[in-house]
């Protein structure tokens, strides 16, 4: 049964560690998340970005899968089904689809606005046991087609829209996403510790996981991070498999060009993926 994200993040924030969502975008995305997860005994959040729920034929077709799933491979740690990026018509529909968990990104709203529509939603999600998650400045980087540059939040917006019951915080850091560029400065911890101090306990969020150094994480996760982003990473483990699977012609033999043969390598690299951000955030064995 799918949960709020709620639970197990105000445990990873008292804890010092942090829950990975691992954006998915098909079939075998999602099964790899959710068993690795349950070899690791860890909690969970699956990410479903707009362009991913279309490309999946919609939200109620993600949330049938994924319960499914669930129930199949009778996955017993905590998971939460959360709405990546959502617009406001995008979280209503989450809502409405069955999702446990959503984040309403108004960060390119002015604040006035982006406090006024996060407010509703708010309401709405506390009234259905959900979880949601808010944005404060702009991640950088490319996410469905909107680009930022990396930018920093302010910590009093922080502030203000942390006060209004949000379960998590999403604050740009300096953090991009998709692949970093060589010439990136790295995160702006003095920002993350102005924000953790002004938002107490409210767990925090880091997008664009993908690229930040090791020590970077753990430092990260040290001032606040209950929630990190994982999703270019498992892309490119599964695009590298299977490039490397094709290029050695193994589709070419036997029946190898079964998409049950074809896409296992891609499944693995992205199960191992997974274990390998498990263990670096800390959340294995904490379901």
């Amino acid at each position: 049964m799918l949960v709020s994200a709620k639970e197990m993040l105000t445990k990873a924030k008292e804890g010092h560690y942090a829950v990975g969502q691992f954006n998915i975008n098909n079939l075998e995305w999602t099964k790899a998340i959710l068993l690795t997860a349950q070899e690791l005994n860890s909690p969970v959040i699956l990410g479903v970005s707009e362009g991913a729920g279309k490309y999946m034929c919609g939200y109620k077709t993600v949330v049938g899968m994924v319960n499914g799933m669930l129930e199949e491979l009778n996955i017993t740690v905590p998971v939460a089904l959360h709405l990546d990026h959502g617009s406001y018509e995008g979280a209503k529909a989450c809502i409405e689809a069955g999702f446990s968990s959503i984040m309403f990104d108004g960060s390119h709203y002015p604040i006035d606005e982006n406090i006024a529509k996060t407010k509703e939603l708010v309401a709405i999600a506390e009234s259905k046991g959900m979880s949601i998650e808010a944005e404060v400045g702009a991640i950088g980087g490319e996410e469905d087609g909107v680009v930022g540059s990396g930018e920093v939040a302010d910590p009093d917006e922080c502030k203000m829209i942390a006060d209004l019951g949000v379960t998590m915080l999403a604050a740009g850091i300096g953090n991009i996403h998709g692949k970093y560029p060589e010439n990136w400065a790295g995160l702006r911890f003095d920002v993350l510790d102005a924000i953790q101090q002004k938002t107490g306990k409210m767990p925090l969020v880091l997008h664009g996981g993908t690229g930040i150094p090791a020590d970077m994480i753990k430092k990260a996760i040290s001032l606040g991070v209950s929630k990190i982003n994982v999703n270019t990473e498992c892309q490119l483990a599964f695009a590298d498999a299977t490039r490397k699977y094709i290029e050695a012609g193994k589709d070419q033999q036997g029946k190898g060009f079964d998409p049950r043969k074809l896409l296992a390598p891609g499944f693995e690299a992205i199960k191992a993926t997974v274990k390998e951000k498990m263990e670096l955030f800390g959340s294995v064995n904490k379901a």
